[in-house]
């Protein structure tokens, strides 16, 4: 299972949400996602509506993000193919997330706030008042209330988070760039020997996989909640990934030659950080995340981008 996710601020995201304000777009993007991939003539002669109506509709949607098109040869000349972009369209006032310090540029992302998922079972989330969804169901990843996330955890697949690549704005270069954030293996109950390789990307490019040792349950994690049984994950460890010109480096040690030259971040108006354990590794031990209200340290995933200036 692969789904995408559109995050909307309304004071950035008008047109998109003028985009939405149609019922005949609406129309269109419900039909796309009913049927799959249509030509506009059959979006048309499915909404009973005139080609040239629902033509102006679709522009609207594509310049807004909201679909993709693409030109195909026909029996006669040409036809424009739509295509849906996203699976669920969240519209949400961003929090103040965003810290300058000197040459540090931190933002920190609620650990729910992915955009973009696949994971298989058995797989979960939980807040801190209680399980959201149904347990070892992957389609409860596209929950709302995954927005109040601060553990999740799945045996196979990634989730990606959407970071806002401030330096763009701020038209400085970055010199390193790194995510922190708590993690551990996955195995029903707990196990300390238990090894899973998990895996670090950006922008879709692979930088590193790190080995976490274990799932930890042998005490309560400092801020998991009473509620959740010692039985279940309790902890991980706290894990700084960074990109230099030299490469990429796990706690200061060198994980992999990728470096910032490969990553191309100045061509790229978000940073999107993936997380996951891929079907081939070599030991596909799961994962835990632990956000805020979880684990050892109660905090987001944090991106700290340094710059230039």
């Amino acid at each position: 299972m692969s789904r995408n996710f559109l995050i909307v601020d309304p004071e950035e995201g008008i047109e998109t949400l003028k985009a939405l304000a149609s019922p005949v777009r609406v129309g269109i993007l419900k039909l796309l996602h009913q049927q799959g991939p249509m030509n506009v003539n059959a979006v048309a002669a499915a909404m009973d509506m005139p080609q040239s109506s629902i033509s102006a509709n679709v522009q609207s949607l594509e310049d807004a993000g909201l679909i993709r098109t693409e030109t195909q040869r026909a029996k006669k000349g040409n036809q424009k193919i739509c295509h849906p972009l996203f699976e669920e369209v969240l519209v949400m006032f961003k929090k103040d997330n965003t810290a300058t310090k000197d040459n540090v540029i931190e933002v920190a992302m609620p650990l729910g706030l992915y955009t973009s998922c696949e994971v298989t079972a058995p797989c979960g989330l939980c807040s801190t008042a209680g399980i959201i969804g149904l347990l070892d169901v992957p389609d409860t990843f596209l929950d709302p209330g995954r927005m109040t996330a601060g553990l999740i955890w799945f045996t196979r697949g990634y989730v990606e988070y959407k970071f806002p690549n401030n330096t763009k704005l701020l038209n400085t270069q970055v010199n390193a760039v790194e995510f922190s954030m708590e993690l551990s293996s996955e195995v029903p109950g707990t196990a300390a020997d238990w090894p899973s390789d998990i895996t670090f990307s950006i922008n879709q490019i692979d930088i590193g996989t790190w080995t976490s040792p274990g799932d930890f349950g042998d005490q309560r994690g400092v801020y998991t909640p009473d509620w959740w049984k010692l039985k279940g994950s309790q902890y991980g460890k706290l894990k700084s990934v960074r990109v230099t010109q030299e490469g990429t480096f796990v706690d200061g040690l060198k994980m992999s030659p990728v470096s910032l030259k490969d990553l191309d971040l100045g061509a790229h108006k978000s940073i999107r950080f993936r997380i996951g354990v891929k079907d081939s590794a070599r030991h596909p031990g799961g994962i835990n995340i632990f956000g805020r209200g979880f684990g050892n340290y109660d905090q987001d995933i944090i991106m700290r981008l340094t710059t230039d200036r």
